[in-house]
């Protein structure tokens, strides 16, 4: 497999064996970018439980909200809470009684009953009088200031609450304020509030606020299913026993990893070989029920013209090549599903690092589009200084991965994670960060400065290594 493919070759449904060769310049980054995201949209909205056991029928409806998008607004029924409560497990009173308390100058009022949290107190608290109460009961009527435990000889007690035998007073030993400890009825929300607008970004806060109004399900835009398929009669399945020229496919695996991390629900198909039957078998089934399919290997000019026959065959299909490196060969356009459907396609070129940097740049806008985000899409970027030479020879951007990390004055600094080949995924799993360097500098050198995509601020600080002028 190699990286570099001088030509864009430009393939339909209708090519004929003698398949021309559109000569052409490389394109930009963002010139493909925005090529490919012409043929995105926001997918269509579901009902989705707060709750559930996964996506089990793999159209992405079914529980795990969690970065799914609101596809319509929310509005409260009720008000939240819907009684004035209490916020702390304590004795619900009149704060004017317990004027003049301290814990030299207590004070002892009358227990008048036990409120548990989810019931409600029948009859209302007089002068001198107090309910015990738990956390989230409702206010007793009467009552205006709830004193805490703490603030009682509640704590100086060794025998437990009897509800068959109840104490008859508590020592009030601090003053209460009017309020004090209680969650006014609708501090929170109030009866038919905007609560979360269409196009909200669900997290674990959202979840809980859905949830807090009762809600078992909502309206969201739906996951968009990627197939993810490996080409090449060398693969063999991760689990497989070695043979003598086969490598194993990590692209499918690391690909459908990407999908999951971004948002989509990937579905790997099994390897297709070398023959435009098994090939064209393998793209139909991946084509049922997907959004987008996914390749790797055979869109650059040393492939096998299998791959590219199929892609004529079953689509319509463009071979670019973009102005970046790793990742110089690629091809997207769009399949024709046996259902009818115009389905896209990203073919990314089979170095396992080429795979994962061109479905960063190219397959993440596309998944955050379908998902009703286009706008978010893109990661944070700092000014980082490099702590190594990164060597950039021949025209194109080059992203190289690295560990970036802040030292004590805060500043960014940015090494490499070893070599940069595009074979190398060790240098993917060792890097938080994709350091830039642009089309026209040859090379970045230590203390210079340069833009770093922050990737994963998580990821293993790795070991120093040697890395030559040549990586």
């Amino acid at each position: 497999m190699v990286d570099d493919a001088p030509e864009e070759l430009t393939y339909s449904a209708t090519t004929t064996s003698t398949r021309s060769i559109l000569p052409a310049d490389m394109i930009s980054v963002e010139e493909a970018r925005a090529r490919i995201l012409e043929h995105f949209a926001p997918l269509e909205a579901v009902d989705a439980p707060l709750a559930g056991d996964g996506l089990r029928d793999g159209r992405g409806d079914g529980g795990e909200l969690l970065g799914q998008v609101l596809a319509e607004d929310v509005h409260a029924t009720f008000s939240i809470p819907p009684l004035a409560n209490t916020a702390m497990d304590g004795y619900a009173c009149r704060a004017a009684d317990t004027v003049g308390a301290t814990y030299e100058t207590p004070l002892t009022l009358r227990i008048a009953g036990y409120l548990a949290a989810g019931t409600v107190y029948e009859g209302s608290v007089g002068p001198g009088e107090v309910v015990r109460i738990m956390t989230g009961a409702p206010i007793p009527d009467g009552a205006d200031a709830i004193v805490p435990f703490e603030e009682t000889d509640e704590q100086d007690r060794n025998e437990p609450w009897d509800e068959d035998h109840p104490r008859e007073s508590v020592r009030i030993d601090v003053e209460a304020r009017p309020g004090a400890n209680i969650r006014r009825a609708a501090e929170d929300v109030r009866d038919g509030d905007l609560v979360l607008p269409a196009g909200t970004v669900i997290q674990p806060a959202q979840i809980g606020v859905l949830a807090s109004l009762g809600l078992a399900s909502v309206r969201v835009v739906r996951r968009p299913v990627v197939a993810v398929l490996s080409t090449g009669d060398e693969l063999l399945r991760p689990g497989d026993p070695p043979q003598p020229g086969k490598i194993y496919d990590s692209n499918a695996f690391s690909i459908a990893a990407q999908v999951r991390a971004f948002g989509g629900v990937p579905r790997i198909l099994d390897v297709a070989l070398d023959s435009v039957e098994a090939l064209t078998q393998r793209i139909h089934e991946g084509l049922e029920g997907a959004d987008m399919l996914v390749t790797s290997a055979g869109v650059s000019r040393g492939d096998f013209d299998v791959v590219k026959t199929v892609l004529a065959n079953e689509g319509e299909v463009g071979f670019w090549t973009v102005r970046m490196k790793p990742g110089k060969p690629l091809a997207f356009g769009t399949f024709h599903a046996r259902d009818g459907r115009t389905v896209p396609h990203l073919g990314l070129p089979g170095n396992p690092v080429s795979a994962m940097m061109t479905f960063e740049l190219f397959g993440r806008p596309a998944i955050f589009t379908m998902l009703g985000k286009a706008q978010a899409w893109e990661r944070p970027v700092v000014r980082a200084i490099a702590v190594d030479r990164i060597r950039n020879s021949d025209g194109r951007r080059f992203y190289a991965r690295c560990f970036v990390r802040q030292d004590e004055d805060g500043r960014w600094l940015a090494s490499l994670t070893g070599p940069q080949g595009s074979g190398v995924l060790t240098s993917m799993s060792l890097a938080n960060g994709y350091a830039i360097c642009p089309e026209d500098v040859a090379s970045i050198e230590p203390g210079e400065e340069t833009d770093v995509i922050l990737v994963d601020r998580e990821a293993p600080v790795p070991p120093p290594v040697f890395v030559s002028d040549d990586a």
